[in-house]
């Protein structure tokens, strides 16, 4: 069996729904007027960038690409990331609603395989064994970026303009790992069996949203989870991207010791979400298996 998924056969991608991501971005646009006063408004991510947000994120969990060419991409996705965070001014980089735009303008364009595609990628595994083959990848993907991110900050500690570069290298290191782990609830959902219902972006919206709370999306009680295009949602997962923010400062820490405990955390955080979020999903598959 190959660690490497084939992302390139995925069954749908959320990226084939782009107007409707459109509109409810206008949406959750006038839900948030309240603090615009406050807030920059944020520009819109062209579809260019999210597409290669989206490729850079695929490579990183690509064991066949080397260590130097993933801190290269790293430094790719900086610059994608950056042209657009930078806009904001320093002061916003650090803030949750900042990091939920960026994470929402990416996640409808990764690549989410369903559970036929998974048991083809995975040499036929099933069940509790496909999700913890499933969980062991994304774990490496973000222990992966975390080094590369250590090792990037460790270049730029080198460059000595790090005042400037290292927090946004901690936002680029967050919204990867937060995309890696959107994909992973996307497809542990398809493991269970659980069905989300609706078009490709409002299914990306329901498993951010999945990723933010640590519990599965029911379809049959879906408030249970508050929409992320909802002031709720995007509070509960502002306060979600800023704390993985935090977490992952220790990556700025010189001589590539950051990279050490960026790959530890990442590794320890992607591992307690997958957890958590397994048994909530072995319930509603329960659950959905006893109404039939």
């Amino acid at each position: 069996m190959s660690d490497t998924p084939q992302d390139s056969v995925s069954s749908y991608s959320f990226d084939d729904d782009a107007g409707s991501q459109t509109a409810a971005s206008e949406t959750a646009a006038s839900e948030f007027a309240i603090d615009r006063v406050e807030q920059s408004p944020v520009p819109p991510m062209s579809q260019e960038q999210a597409q290669k947000i989206s490729e850079i994120v695929g490579s990183l969990g690509d064991e066949n690409v080397s260590k130097t060419d993933k801190s290269k991409m790293m430094l790719e996705l900086t610059n994608v990331v950056g042209a657009r965070a930078k806009q904001l001014g320093s002061s916003a980089i650090g803030r949750g609603r900042v990091l939920s735009e960026l994470l929402l303008d990416a996640v409808p364009h990764i690549p989410i395989r369903d559970q036929a595609t998974l048991v083809q990628h995975y040499d036929g595994l099933t069940g509790e064994a496909l999700a913890d083959a499933l969980v062991s990848h994304a774990k490496r993907t973000t222990m992966t970026i975390g080094i590369a991110g250590g090792a990037v900050a460790a270049a730029e500690w080198a460059a000595m303009p790090m005042l400037l570069a290292i927090p946004l290298e901690v936002v680029v290191e967050t919204i990867a790992v937060a995309l890696v782990e959107v994909k992973l609830v996307a497809e542990l959902h398809a493991v269970y069996g659980i069905e989300v219902p609706g078009g490709s972006t409002q299914r990306a919206m329901a498993f951010a949203g999945s990723w933010s709370s640590k519990r599965g999306v029911d379809p049959l009680r879906p408030w249970t989870i508050p929409s992320v295009l909802g002031i709720a949602g995007r509070q509960t997962l502002g306060r979600r991207m800023i704390a993985r923010f935090a977490r992952n400062l220790g990556t700025v820490i010189p001589f590539f010791v950051g990279a050490g405990i960026g790959a530890v955390v990442n590794r320890g955080e992607t591992d307690k979400m997958a957890r958590e979020l397994r048994v909530d999903l072995r319930r509603l598959s329960e659950e959905e298996q006893a109404a039939r």
